[in-house]
């Protein structure tokens, strides 16, 4: 299964839900890989941290011998793969420089050189895709990619209005390029059960038939440490409520 978690709006959530769903799924034994498409590399900063080595190869390496392939002996796709310190748990890492070559592989149309590295990568049952802020080449890749799409929403009203277009991209994606794509639904993130206002947009998002899952994320500061301790929820405070709901977030996806 390969699940990509996609909004473009920034600070809903794609890294915290990507990488503790990630990490979820490898404490449970499965061989994991997450794929960190965001040239801000949140998720690789989240698994590996700030103050250790820093990966030999990452994504920027990537597709850089898919631009100079001619040139140069071209790397099979594990050799960008690194192991996490979390048993089982995997990681593409980002790069700063993925930023300035997204041009170039545009032009290019390298968009199915994910998809492609994937397809041989049959050692891990389970990939998780963080991508950008942003409708760009890497949002597009990973939407190639993918088998589902999971869409974080952090209760407010833009957010709530730009969850249509985002819905007809991921259409547009499947009726393109990947006509097995399809959203998985939409996360409720940094919810706040004793506000009204969230819960008023949750119910006009049901009542409108939209893919709402009904296990929401609840806001908490134990999140920013989990981030700054790089540890995901399931090993810094596998009893805390965040975790536990990360936890039954993944039951729901994988009946």
């Amino acid at each position: 299964m390969r699940r990509v978690v996609f909004n473009q709006k920034g600070g809903v959530g794609k890294t915290t839900i990507a990488c503790n769903l990630a990490a979820i799924s490898a404490s449970m034994g499965k061989k994991t890989l997450l794929v960190d498409l965001d040239p801000q590399s949140n998720s690789t900063q989240y698994l590996l941290g700030t103050n250790g080595k820093k990966p030999e190869t990452t994504l920027a390496d990537f597709f850089e011998d898919t631009l100079y392939s001619l040139f140069s002996r071209k790397r099979e796709a594990k050799a960008f793969i690194h192991a996490t310190p979390f048993k089982n748990l995997d990681i593409m890492p980002s790069s700063p420089a993925l930023a300035e070559m997204e041009i170039k592989l545009e032009s290019r149309y390298k968009m199915f050189k994910i998809k492609e590295a994937l397809d041989i990568l049959t050692q891990h049952k389970s990939i998780y895709i963080d991508t950008p802020p942003a409708m760009n080449f890497y949002t597009r890749s990973a939407l190639i990619a993918a088998d589902t799409c999971l869409i974080p929403f952090d209760c407010d009203t833009f957010s709530r209005k730009a969850l249509y277009s985002l819905i007809e991209i991921v259409q547009e994606i499947k009726n393109d390029h990947n006509p097995d794509l399809k959203v998985e639904g939409i996360v409720v993130n940094q919810f706040q059960s004793r506000a009204n206002f969230p819960q008023q947009i949750i119910d006009e998002l049901k009542t409108e038939g939209l893919p709402l899952i009904d296990i929401f994320l609840s806001a908490s500061v134990k999140i920013k440490e989990s981030r700054d301790r790089a540890k995901p929820m399931v090993y810094l405070a596998p009893k805390h409520k965040l975790a536990e709901e990360f936890q039954n977030l993944y039951r729901k996806l994988n009946i």
